[in-house]
């Protein structure tokens, strides 16, 4: 029953946080917290203190009163709208400046950790049903790596597999990040989306990594892992692994609907060796288990010449199986650890691989996180140096794959990388460079 005039006049002395809240309780509020004056000052006054925005003419310096053609020239909401859309402008802006600083060791950005924390950024996951109701999952166990970062997340009310249609991973931010009260799920958040899995017939259509006493892991790309309890066919804990590459981009820069998308590279121009197919690139190579790190390494100096391609893919011979001086141990034994509020276990014989390929430039190239699982092969090591069983390991995505070999020592109970090639899809370094392998 109160009057419009007084509630605009209660309005006008809320922020911007506490105006979209009280716009959220019925359509009348809605209407009130839209109010172009009460938004014009706002904008006016957070984002361009010095001068003002509602001059009638360049040469006129006096202001013009709040009753001009900027508000009665303008649909309600408008200057909502600027509003948000500049302040979501300028965080941006701030973020993608904090990661412009390289590490040479990754060739990716030195400040992630710092644009996270600044940015308010968190991940959730929306489980969505046959129905279209929709599951928001939040507050995920975080474990970061040098190049990647893994998300946990678990609970004890999750629908059933049978109902569910869709997976959406998702990147949050506060609407209004660095404001005076802290962000919270109630308040205002953007979302952008990361990923979307589809989970009907998720054992049938996904990869089976492994499966421990209690979970069976099932791979859906890209990079994310699905436990699913053997005793009641119903999700145990989902797992996604990022890669840092483009991950505040895609976090941040996307919509709720679309997925960024990278601006194609600009190629440099190069008269090397024509018998070079791609030269002097570096790899840097992660393994892990959430919790545990087994392998940490990098290699310079990658190259594949014009007969190193075929069938559609670019060769580039990481660890040679006939070079011993190459090959190198694996610390620990092979697992991915998961965990939720009661139980907790170690899936062997898989792992997560991070990759990382540099250009000649020092500029990411191939970079991916996925899960790996590792299969026995049929044939005998015929290595002098090591009398063992020899595991293969493959990992493909749209751009490429990677093969690894490994040979098991049961005296030094390790395993050992005998084999690593990385096989570049000839699109992928067609579109990078504009050439024509």
């Amino acid at each position: 029953s109160m009057p419009s005039e007084m509630l605009l006049k209660i309005f006008s002395y809320l922020d911007a946080v506490s105006l979209l809240s009280v716009g959220c309780v019925n359509k009348r509020f809605y209407q009130l917290a839209n109010d172009n004056g009460i938004w014009l000052k706002l904008y006016s006054s957070s984002l361009q203190p010095k001068w003002t925005i509602w001059k009638m003419k360049p040469k006129q310096t006096e202001t013009v009163s709040l009753g001009c053609a900027a508000l009665h020239d303008k649909k309600p909401g408008y200057w909502k709208k600027e509003y948000i859309f500049k302040q979501t402008s300028a965080f941006k802006n701030r973020v993608m400046r904090l990661v412009k600083l390289l590490d040479p060791y990754t060739g990716l950005p030195c400040k992630n950790k710092e644009a996270m924390k600044d940015s308010g950024l968190s991940w959730v996951i929306v489980l969505k049903d046959k129905n279209g109701k929709e599951h928001v999952i939040e507050k995920p166990n975080l474990s970061f790596k040098d190049t990647s970062v893994t998300m946990l997340w678990y609970g004890t009310d999750w629908p059933c597999l049978d109902v569910l249609s869709t997976l959406k991973l998702f990147g949050v931010t506060p609407l209004f990040p660095g404001q005076s009260r802290p962000p919270n799920k109630n308040g205002p958040r953007r979302f952008s989306l990361i990923a979307e899995y589809h989970l009907a017939n998720l054992t049938e259509s996904s990869v089976a990594v492994g499966a421990d006493e209690l979970v069976q892991l099932f791979s859906l790309s890209p990079g994310l892992l699905v436990g699913i309890w053997k005793e009641k066919n119903e999700i145990a804990f989902v797992m996604a692994s990022l890669h840092y590459n483009q991950l505040l981009e895609r976090s941040i820069l996307g919509s709720a609907t679309v997925q960024y998308a990278a601006p194609p590279n600009k190629p440099l121009l190069d008269d090397i060796d024509p018998e070079y197919g791609l030269h002097d690139y570096s790899l840097h190579l992660d393994l892990h288990g959430r919790s545990c790190v087994y392998l940490c390494g990098s290699f310079k100096g990658l190259f594949c010449r014009k007969g190193d391609i075929e069938n559609g893919y670019l060769r580039l011979t990481v660890v040679s199986l006939k070079d011993n001086r190459k090959h190198f141990p694996i610390i620990g034994t092979l697992g991915i650890c998961w965990e939720t509020d009661v139980f907790k276990g170690n899936v062997k014989d898989c792992f997560m691989m991070d990759l990382t390929l540099l250009d000649e430039t020092g500029k990411p190239f191939w970079c991916f996180s996925a899960p790996v699982s590792m299969e026995l092969s049929s044939k005998a090591s015929g290595l002098y140096d090591y009398m063992g069983h020899i595991y293969t390991a493959d990992c493909v995505d749209s751009e490429g794959k990677v093969c690894v070999e490994f040979v098991w020592l049961e005296e030094t109970k390790e395993y050992i990388i005998v084999s690593l090639v990385l096989y570049v899809s000839t699109k992928k370094v067609n579109s990078w460079y504009g050439t024509n392998y």
